[in-house]
């Protein structure tokens, strides 16, 4: 089957240079695009071929996020905690830790449902996810896989494993990890925070990520407590207990956050190959402070820390924050939006060829061209903006609308979770 794309204005994400044609997208994962002079006659389209009226619309790369937490889809408009969190790690304990601990599988399948959906309505067509789940492990990975494939969203999923629940669930925790990525699935060993991870737990995920010639996807001092703990037992920071554990020589690593660093620090992650996420909005919701990642190297890119699946958003809110911390530029924010590409690519992971798109229907009150389209990046464009999202040559989103799976099946589905959720965790 090819989509063909007529009278589209394709922009290069890398080049931004404007191309007004048509275009032949191929399905599959080899699939890619072609540039086309003329379209083939309506007759002499296939059964399973179309043709999407693209007059007036941006084609570009579809969008990938860095980090998230599709577990907590089902906390919008929760009940308040039993106690008021007044500090980072009351924040997980009476919010997040109390809430992954109440989760069932059809919870879980529920919140990667409706996180599929939002992010394909926002043009994201590739999820790095970091998940918890700490009484429900078993075939948690598999149940998030197949919520996104349905959907139509590739992924790279891990599961978050933790020592702060006990020896039970850690080992189940390696379990699951080391037989989702056995299965032929794509992943990482997935980690907290240093400071619930002890060293016989930090060493077995080094090992596994090796095993499967993978990396760690780790939170990494996103509150001056990981740094407190860490110095406080093994008289060491996270970033230099990492390091000697060998995780900073799997360059598929990812480490989220990476705020509260010194010196040394920073200097071992921009030698290292290890891929840094920034999460400005979730940083400032759970105020643990903001940092300047230009300090960090080059290898940062954007995630939404479960706060929402809207990449746009996450990119202005880099800028905006960004400016004041590092002097952030445009074309830098829109280089940390798209540096997820690049990883997804120079570590060999599939899901996010060229045939990857997103249409959007700008309506733009001044004009847009490669010379000013950062502009329009970052104070113009924005989610409402996406009309339609083709994931692996196939469209996906129409029109708005979810093609894949039944819009109206997913949210009645999730409410019904989401209430049951919120009952087990008020008792």
């Amino acid at each position: 089957m090819t989509l063909y794309l007529k009278d589209a204005t394709y922009i290069d994400w890398k080049t931004l240079a404007f191309q007004s044609a048509h275009l032949a997208v191929s399905p599959g994962d080899d699939g890619g695009i072609r540039f086309l002079d003329a379209l083939p006659p309506a007759n002499d389209l296939g059964t399973d071929e179309m043709i999407l009226d693209c007059r007036r619309r941006l084609v570009t790369k579809s969008f990938g996020c860095g980090h998230h937490h599709i577990y907590s889809a089902l906390a919008r408009g929760m009940p308040a905690p039993a106690k008021i969190p007044h500090n980072f790690s009351e924040i997980l304990q009476y919010i997040w830790w109390h809430m992954d601990k109440s989760l069932n599988t059809d919870m879980i399948e529920a919140s990667a449902l409706v996180s599929a959906l939002y992010c394909a309505k926002n043009g994201v067509t590739f999820v790095i996810d970091h998940h918890a789940s700490p009484f429900a492990i078993d075939n948690s990975l598999e149940t998030i896989a197949r919520a996104f494939d349905r959907v139509g969203i590739s992924h790279l999923l891990c599961y978050e494993i933790s020592d702060r629940d006990g020896d039970g669930p850690k080992e189940k925790g390696l379990q699951e990890t080391d037989t989702f990525l056995s299965s032929g699935r794509q992943g990482h060993v997935g980690l907290h925070a240093s400071f619930t991870v002890g060293d016989d737990l930090l060493n077995r995920a080094v090992d596994l990520a090796r095993k499967h010639n993978t990396g760690l996807h780790v939170h990494v001092a996103e509150d001056t407590v990981d740094q407190e703990s860490c110095f406080k037992q093994y008289n060491k920071r996270v970033v230099e207990r990492y390091a000697e554990a060998g995780a900073l020589e799997l360059s598929k690593s990812i480490f989220s956050h990476c705020i509260h660093l010194n010196e040394n620090e920073k200097r071992l992650l921009r030698e290292s190959d290890v891929t840094i996420v920034q999460n400005t909005e979730s940083n400032l919701n759970n105020n643990v402070g903001v940092t300047n990642y230009r300090e960090l190297g080059d290898n940062i890119i954007l995630g939404t820390d479960g706060m929402h699946s809207d990449m746009l958003r996450s990119a202005k809110a880099a800028f905006l924050t960004g400016q004041a911390t590092e002097g952030l530029s445009m074309d830098t924010v829109y280089g940390r939006f798209r540096q997820v590409h690049d990883y997804i690519r120079n570590n060999e992971f599939k899901g996010d060829t060229d045939n990857n798109l997103v249409v959007l229907d700008y309506d733009s009150p001044t004009d847009i061209n490669a010379s000013n389209f950062l502009g329009h990046f970052v104070y113009g464009i924005e989610a409402r903006h996406v009309d339609c999202v083709i994931s692996f040559g196939k469209l996906i989103v129409e029109n708005k609308k979810l093609l894949t799976v039944a819009e109206d099946e997913i949210l009645a589905f999730s409410r019904e979770m989401g209430r049951k959720l919120w009952e087990k965790m008020l008792k």
